[in-house]
């Protein structure tokens, strides 16, 4: 697209012909980026896809919710981070995949209020009961744009690596063929062991006290 007249003037553009799309290179290889507006909440949310989505393969994809402490400041409270970088690691590996970046912060229950239950955890609550204590759900997330998402970019059958059944079930539900869970335990150590033992033995995630 050329942005310039024959005498060098800028030549305007209606946003809405400019595609939200653009090659990201990363050290896992050059993606490209898609984003998607979620008329409901008025967030956007992201597509990263590497290589050919069309299979024959269940396409391996990562569904990955927001986290600033965990993904952008390297917090060890968690294991977001960990997940996120082994994830596109992984489908840098296989060569072709895809990595939705949902923004649902604090498992949908917001960034302020993740914080008040960061406090929480600091006085002794776990991290289900701190959420629970501040009138909130233990996990928040809805995954119909996720399933939306995929659906535009006609993956319809994937190998999703996650260990939360809720959200293979939820992607069910929305008529996206979960192929296979592929476990992603990363990132364990002191600050976030009770945290993942509180996840598998509490919330249902396919953690063992083994994993930790």
């Amino acid at each position: 697209m050329n942005v310039r007249d024959d005498d060098g003037g800028i030549i305007l553009i209606e946003s809405s012909e400019v595609p939200s799309e653009a090659k990201l290179p990363t050290e896992y290889g050059e993606f490209l980026i898609r984003v998607f507006h979620e008329e409901s909440t008025g967030l956007d949310h992201v597509a990263l896809t590497l290589g050919n989505m069309q299979g024959p393969d269940p396409v391996l994809i990562r569904v990955h919710s927001e986290c600033l402490t965990g993904d952008a400041f390297a917090s060890r409270r968690c294991d977001c981070g960990p997940q996120l970088q082994a994830a596109l690691q992984a489908i840098s590996d296989r060569g072709w995949g895809c990595l939705l970046y949902l923004r649902q912060e604090g498992r949908g229950i917001g960034l302020h209020a993740k914080i008040q239950a960061y406090h929480l955890q600091d006085k002794g609550a776990d991290t289900l009961d701190a959420n629970l204590m501040l009138g909130l759900p233990a996990d928040g997330r809805d995954y119909s744009i996720a399933s939306s998402m995929l659906s535009a970019l006609e993956i319809q059958e994937v190998s999703l690596l996650t260990n939360n059944p809720n959200k293979v079930e939820q992607l069910r539900s929305h008529h996206i063929n979960v192929a296979e869970m592929v476990p992603l335990i990363v990132g364990v150590g002191e600050h976030n062991r009770d945290y993942l033992q509180t996840k598998g033995q509490r919330m249902g995630h396919h953690i063992k006290p083994s994993d930790l």
